[in-house]
């Protein structure tokens, strides 16, 4: 089963445990948040809505919150000694798809658990 959902003017096609960078959405890292702007609900018997599926919505898991790549914008004109360089970076959330539930139904998958890090021992101690 697969979705369309748009979010910050664009839109996805996911599936279950993709994971995306969107536009910023408010949200804690580690929660579960609702995408409710579903356009279409792919599967068997695919669902189009008009222009969104009433009671559809996608499950997403906050990853992290971080920007994205520096993007300048340099203008210049010839011979006037005129120019003006302005940049500026997107806030960026990654996400990761929950699942995908429709009738209005509420997520069932909470956040999955972080792995701990193992520490490695030393070579030295290793070898012996």
């Amino acid at each position: 089963m697969f979705a369309v959902i748009k979010t910050g003017g664009k839109q996805y096609r996911v599936v279950p445990d993709d994971v995306l960078e969107v536009g910023k959405i408010e949200g804690e890292v580690g929660s579960i948040v609702q995408l409710n702007e579903v356009l279409v609900l792919g599967g068997d018997t695919p669902v189009l809505g008009v222009p969104t599926v009433a009671g559809a919505s996608v499950a997403v898991e906050v990853l992290d919150h971080k920007r994205g790549p520096k993007v300048i914008a340099f203008k210049k004109r010839r011979r006037k000694n005129s120019r003006r360089k302005r940049g500026y970076r997107d806030e960026i959330t990654v996400l990761r798809i929950s699942e995908i539930l429709a009738d209005g139904a509420k997520p069932t998958k909470g956040p999955r658990p972080k792995k701990d890090k193992v520490a490695k021992e030393p070579a030295a101690e290793a070898a012996e």
